[in-house]
């Protein structure tokens, strides 16, 4: 049987460095290009060690260990244990699921039952079936690429998710909970009464209305017709103006909310100084939350809390 070791230790040599640069880049651990280079040549190493040394110590699982670790030393350099040992993980991680998703796909498009023209079924379990050169390097940068799009969304879920809250609102003698999302970006405030305004969407409004009351709320925002408005909330509307990130100046419905309560961290805040601005959309379209809390709320809750 021929073995092409310079082909194999090239493609060998692009997977680990596609490897790197996903491990540098989901650790945001800065790293020198020629050092990334450095680490994947000696990660490639292991082809033509394990081809003519096939009893080598490097080829048993504290060899493979030992070699991991001098890939991430040769690639990131030691500056703590603790960030060795985080990159270390972290690039076990990714070829782990690198490696799962491309065998998952190779799995996927076989043929787990064949019948041939004379009518033998034929199981095929897929243990051992070779996967092509072709198909690592067409599906490897489509699953690192995958992988990293995941994590990236990940960790901004999370950010999400560390600033995510309980909250029950109250209007028109009526309590409905839902999930605020604290968002440093939101600093609207009515300009008359300084009252900072909490954003809240369609889904979780809407509990409050019946559809014709909805329906002529959207007539009152995009007409600014206020004849239109539901008769028994005319006395706690508002009209905020507010400049969009275009520069456009608009407007926007706000109800004067009965009670805020929020759910935060090990504390229990209550407000009734706030405006529930009105947006007819979706703020998120996984609908993890439904309210645009205010800062400030937060703020001065706390300190009418204290």
């Amino acid at each position: 049987m021929s073995i092409y070791l310079d082909v194999i230790w090239t493609l060998n040599f692009m997977v680990d460095l596609m490897l790197l640069m996903l491990v540098q880049l989901l650790a945001r651990s800065p790293a020198k290009k020629i050092r990334l280079f450095i680490g994947a040549f000696i990660a490639s190493c292991i082809v033509p060690l394990t081809i003519l040394y096939p009893n080598s110590f490097f080829n048993h699982v504290v060899g493979k260990l030992i070699y991991s670790f001098l890939i991430i030393f040769s690639t990131f350099g030691f500056k703590s244990l603790y960030r060795f040992i985080k990159l270390s993980l972290l690039f076990y991680f990714v070829s782990f699921a690198i490696g799962g998703g491309l065998m998952a796909i190779h799995f996927f498009l076989q043929r787990p039952v064949t019948v041939s023209l004379e009518g033998v079924i034929t199981f095929n379990q897929g243990y051992g079936d070779p996967v092509s050169w072709l198909f690592v390097i067409t599906c490897f940068p489509i699953i690192w690429y995958f992988t990293k799009r995941r994590m990236d969304e990940h960790v901004g879920e999370q950010v999400k998710y560390d600033e995510m809250h309980k909250v029950i609102l109250t209007m028109n003698h009526q309590s409905f909970e839902s999930v605020g999302y604290i968002d440093s970006g939101n600093q609207l405030i009515d300009p008359l009464t300084k009252q900072p305004v909490v954003i809240c969407d369609r889904p979780f409004l809407k509990q409050w209305f019946d559809e014709k009351e909805w329906e002529e709320l959207q007539q009152v925002k995009e007409t600014l017709d206020f004849e239109q408005l539901p008769k028994k909330w005319e006395d706690k509307l508002h009209m905020i103006p507010y400049q969009g990130v275009d520069g456009a100046h608009s407007f926007m419905l706000a109800i004067r909310a009965e009670e805020l309560t929020i759910f935060y961290n090990n504390d229990v805040l209550q407000t009734a100084n706030v405006l529930i601005g009105i947006q007819f959309g979706e703020l998120e379209r996984d609908g993890q939350y439904h309210c645009l809390l205010h800062p400030l709320v937060i703020k001065q809750s706390i300190i009418q809390s204290a």
